[in-house]
């Protein structure tokens, strides 16, 4: 039988064959990985754990939080902020950073997160998810300002997810590919299922809320109108199209079969670059979608190399299949 190997195994070796982490990002990845067992044990319990519905009360964004958006981020920060490999954290549920308390030692990274991605889902049964993002603290600095954060995407040193649905999945690359770990429950540890994840260049499917098609810019409706036109239209092929909600499981089905995800900049509030976060969502997903041989951008220029401005900056994301995301990028450059 095949020898199963659990992430910290996997941690070791990178670190230890591969020089690819040192050992602090080993640890931090360990207590990320832990910390998503708890938020995955607490969504599996719904309603009988009392985490279900609203907490009543908004986040930075202006968004109502759920319970468990609520539950999920505290359980990363009381996680991590003890271990010695932290200097501060961010996190899309809170309005500025949580440097890591004076009785604690301070590391050298800078975690960022989105600790329930899809919340809206909560309540319905579906797949939701953790992203999560790593940066080195810029280097001489005595304490944790936000600027230190405000790094482009090119500056991860490691980033993935863990989408808690009928498995729970823990998505990774520390910048040598992408793995996949599924927990086992009855060992308590995640187990190495995929490794070198490889997005195929082409799709036939594309994911995009229909319902905003009236806001679109004319790049994206004339993407999306060809898509739809099937084989008959100037794309010569039918699509499909999926839609969950949820940027982690719309983004792991990506790197599980190809497509194309789009979350575009749209009228309804024109002074927005978009709706997702640069931060904690744009960034680490778009580094794992190129550690896959895929693409992402903000239908203009590569998303990694975005220089951020501010904490919670928005960003307009088209993200998947190499090929389809080069033509929507095309389409609004004029091409």
């Amino acid at each position: 039988m095949t020898q199963r190997i659990s992430l910290t195994r996997y941690l070791v070796e990178q670190q230890r064959l591969e020089g690819h982490i040192p050992p602090e990002l080993r640890l931090l990845i360990e207590v990320v990985a832990r910390a998503c067992k708890r938020i995955s044990q607490a969504v599996n319990k719904g309603a009988l754990g009392d985490v279900m519905g609203s907490a009543e009360s908004e986040n930075v964004q202006g968004e109502i939080q759920k319970k468990l958006d609520i539950i999920a981020n505290e359980v990363l920060i009381e996680a991590n902020e003890w271990g010695g490999h932290l200097a501060a954290m961010a996190s899309e549920e809170m309005d500025s950073i949580y440097a890591v308390p004076n009785r604690y030692p301070q590391g050298e990274y800078l975690l960022m997160f989105d600790p329930l991605d899809g919340s809206s889902n909560i309540d319905v049964n579906v797949s939701i998810g953790t992203i999560f993002s790593v940066l080195k603290k810029p280097e001489g600095a005595q304490s944790v300002e936000e600027s230190d954060f405000l790094q482009p995407g090119t500056s991860q040193v490691a980033a993935g997810y863990c989408v808690y649905g009928p498995q729970t999945t823990l998505v990774l690359t520390v910048g040598d590919g992408v793995a996949m770990f599924t927990l086992d429950r009855e060992q308590g540890s995640f187990v190495l299922t995929e490794e070198n994840v490889t997005i195929p260049e082409d799709t036939q499917e594309f994911a995009i809320n229909m319902s905003n098609m009236r806001h679109w810019d004319e790049p994206v409706k004339r993407y999306i109108d060809e898509c739809l036109q099937g084989k008959e239209g100037p794309r010569g092929k039918n699509f499909n199209m999926r839609w969950i909600a949820s940027m982690v499981a719309d983004v792991h089905r990506i790197l599980c079969r190809g497509g194309v995800f789009l979350y575009p900049w749209d009228k309804r509030e024109p002074e927005k670059a978009g709706k997702l976060r640069l931060m904690y969502e744009a960034n680490p997903m778009s580094w794992l979608i190129e550690q896959a041989g895929g693409a992402s951008t903000n239908g203009r220029q590569r998303i990694l190399d975005l220089q951020p401005t501010k904490l919670h900056e928005r960003v307009s994301v088209v993200l998947g299949s190499k090929n389809e995301v080069e033509r929507v990028t095309g389409y609004h450059c004029g091409l």
